[in-house]
């Protein structure tokens, strides 16, 4: 018997949404779950609807994809996020891998595209979009960028917060805490919370709270 694979589209474009789903229903091995119009629909959601991967569009009203992606992986992190955009710059391919993308699919590729982008990042791969290997490329700087959730915890951690009281702030679990504490770590290259602190200051990150070393 065949494994069959969840799927959720989000997309504020109905259009879009429905063709996506008439495509996948066509194939015996996935069932789409939904149509949904925007981040917050799929954050209250998705407990009940538990999808293998979600097909995220970055740009929609209220709480757009980049967001509702780590706020997903933060609640379940083996959800796979497959981006859905018609943006096709690398700044945008890997803004969207570096909060927890597995995969980057523009909207105007071929139908069976979709359905491989989906096979590939079940399979545990990371999947781009003809064209979007550029992204791959490091930052002029060579350091992977902080994601927005990874930038409110350095807030928090730099102000000598614990990771308890992170989690309670941010209303994370503690878990989660240490886990986005590691990345800033490795991202930044730096081993200890006064390190952390300092890059903080240094880049503007405490800029109005006061804090001081």
């Amino acid at each position: 018997m065949t494994e069959v694979t969840r799927v959720v589209v989000v997309d504020d474009h109905p259009m879009v949404a429905e063709g996506i789903q008439a495509l996948l229903d066509s194939y015996d091995d996935i069932e789409v779950l939904a149509t949904l119009s925007d981040g917050q629909q799929i954050i209250d959601q998705l407990e009940d609807l538990s999808p293998d991967v979600i097909l995220m569009d970055l740009n929609m009203p209220g709480l757009g994809g980049l967001s509702a992606t780590e706020m997903i992986l933060e609640r379940r992190p083996d959800t796979r996020i497959l981006v859905l955009s018609m943006h096709d710059t690398p700044e945008y391919i890997s803004t969207a891998l570096s909060h927890g993308a597995r995969g980057y699919v523009l909207k105007d590729v071929p139908t069976d595209e979709i359905k491989k982008a989906i096979d590939v990042v079940m399979a545990g791969e990371r999947y781009l979009c003809t064209g979007a290997e550029g992204a791959l490329a490091p930052p002029d700087n060579g350091r992977e960028p902080l994601t927005n959730r990874e930038q409110s915890v350095l807030l928090q951690l730099a102000q000598g917060k614990s990771n308890k009281e992170v989690a309670l702030v941010l209303d994370i679990s503690v878990r989660t805490v240490e886990t986005h504490r590691k990345n800033i770590k490795r991202k930044l290259g730096i081993s200890s919370t006064a390190g952390l602190t300092r890059y903080a200051l240094e880049h503007g990150v405490l800029q109005g709270t006061g804090v001081t070393v």
